[in-house]
């Protein structure tokens, strides 16, 4: 495991590993200098950090390249734009809010006027409100963790934060007036636990009836399609339900939240399962194909 600060899951999953006596020895990953087109001498990482770390990012990318499998694949998922998987999710006949990418507000030093000839300036605000409508969300191409993220009601207040986001490119998406919301984990894109949650608070909730037969069924089988066709073996997809129609809102993320303080011991316990399981048969060269997936309420 290549960890940062997480308290409970890394030791939690490495505990669960060596104690199924799979022949699988599952410990914290150590590094120091990377040599070219050296071997990495683990045959799995489970990668929790590379996204905040370039010199994780830059060995990850060279142990895969010798034959690690890394969870998730930094080859398979190089960049962190979240509007490519807007783009991408349209094209697949999902459920997407309206959004629209903008040039950024301000560049680095050197790029100059001249550089920027091909851009329409200025750019017509009225055609891209028109298009997107309010409230919407302004917010980085390719951030995370709701950082620098922006709710605008009006023109001045969308005005007001493109100027401030500088050097940030960033979406403008619409709101959607969502009657619940869920986050969905996907495990070795077949394994999906779908769990209410509330975004203002950033909690998870325990809702008996939360969500039900067609509904789930729906959610789970676009959370696979997304992870499969991203490529990535952990993640989290959330999704905005309004009018009994869930519009996939984000699902990109590196690193999912796993700590027991957050989801509970039922949620934590079965990701932890759920990962291990994968991580063992990755590197034992075996991986079941068979979809399954669990909603909350089968957890009560």
């Amino acid at each position: 495991m290549l960890v940062g600060r997480e308290a409970t899951f890394p030791p939690a999953l490495i505990s669960e590993i060596n104690g199924r006596s799979r022949g699988v020895t599952a410990s914290y990953v150590k590094v120091g200098e990377v040599r070219a087109a050296a071997r990495c001498p683990y045959d799995v990482i489970i990668d929790r950090i590379s996204h905040e770390i370039p010199f994780y990012r830059a060995f990850l990318t060279n142990a895969a390249v010798g034959g690690t499998r890394v969870i998730n694949d930094p080859l398979w998922c190089p960049t962190d734009d979240k509007f490519l998987n807007y783009s991408l999710g349209t094209s697949l006949g999902l459920n997407i809010p309206r959004t629209a990418l903008l040039p950024q507000k301000s560049y680095k030093q050197g790029v100059v006027a001249e550089s920027l000839q091909n851009l329409e300036y200025p750019l017509d605000w009225e055609r891209i409100i028109g298009y997107v409508g309010f409230p919407a969300y302004l917010k980085p191409f390719d951030g995370g963790g709701w950082q620098k993220v922006s709710k605008v009601n009006s023109r001045s207040e969308l005005l007001e934060r493109y100027d401030a986001s500088g050097t940030d490119c960033m979406v403008l998406q619409q709101s959607i007036a969502w009657e619940r919301y869920l986050r969905v984990y996907c495990v070795g894109r077949r394994d999906v636990l779908v769990i209410p949650y509330d975004p203002v608070y950033r909690r998870y909730l325990s809702v008996r009836g939360y969500v039900a037969g067609s509904l789930e069924e729906t959610v789970a089988s676009n959370t696979l399609t997304i992870n499969r066709a991203l490529g990535y073996d952990f993640n989290t997809v959330e999704f905005a339900i309004a009018g009994g129609v869930p519009y996939a809102i984000d699902y990109m993320n590196p690193a999912p939240e796993v700590d027991w303080y957050s989801l509970g011991p039922s949620y934590f316990g079965w990701l932890v399962t759920r990962l291990s399981d994968l991580a063992i048969e990755l590197a034992l060269g075996s991986t079941a194909a068979v979809s399954r997936w669990i909603c909350q309420d089968s957890m009560a």
